[in-house]
């Protein structure tokens, strides 16, 4: 499946790690830095949603998304744990719930670039899942950051598979693309439950990064 992601502001905060272990699915390792375990939320645009060598999906191609999420290992390879996945396409949350067994949720949705800020707004009305909503502003600031290997920006984003679980199998896709185009960011949020229940922040303001756009391939689920 291919896709682009625009406009996407990475806001991470410290987290306890036992409270984010606790959520964790067997065969899951909480992936640390130096430590400590981080907590990230990821509001953006995709676009372009497509089967691999074909045009965009009609009435599918375009919507926003909100990822809640943290980082693990499983068998050594790090990769993403998405705790929540908000979309304002009601066809889509179907289709990836199906295909990729992620916990996504409808939700009302919108954004806009205004005074050189994107304002953004998400609100939950999923009843599958918990109530969650995130509002606020962001923006890019600075130049391209070129995230050494070994710092705190590449272990945050450079991230190359995504973990669910299917009757009760872990389950791996692998996401391919190129580096990430990070900015540093600043940003005014305004509300934010996205933290699923129990998970406790160490940090009062997140550490912010920006990305204009960033093509995707992600493969198909298979046995972690």
């Amino acid at each position: 499946m291919g896709q682009t992601w625009e406009d996407l502001l990475f806001a991470h905060w410290r987290a306890a790690p036992e409270s984010l272990r606790a959520l964790l699915p067997d065969g899951l390792e909480l992936d640390l830095y130096e430590g400590e375990a981080w907590f990230g939320v990821t509001p953006f645009r995709l676009s372009g949603l497509r089967a691999r060598g074909l045009p965009p999906l009609p009435m599918l191609s375009s919507f926003l998304e909100l990822n809640a999420r943290t980082y693990v290992t499983a068998g050594g390879k790090p990769g993403i744990w998405f705790f929540s996945l908000d979309a304002s396409s009601e066809l889509a949350v179907e289709g990836a719930r199906r295909t990729y067994k992620l916990p996504y949720y409808r939700a009302t949705m919108q954004a806009g670039w205004r005074d050189g800020w994107l304002a953004y707004e998400s609100r939950r009305r999923d009843a599958r899942g918990e109530s969650a909503a995130f509002s606020g502003r962001y923006r890019a600031i600075g130049e391209r950051i070129d995230a050494d290997p070994r710092s705190l920006a590449h272990f945050l984003t450079e991230r190359y598979c995504q973990y669910a679980v299917n009757e009760g199998v872990l389950k791996r896709a692998e996401i391919h693309h190129r580096p990430w185009p990070l900015q540093s960011a600043e940003a005014e949020i305004d509300e934010d439950t996205m933290p699923p229940a129990g998970v406790e922040l160490l940090d009062d303001d997140p550490l912010l990064h920006f990305a204009a756009r960033q093509d995707t391939v992600i493969w198909p689920l298979e046995d972690a």
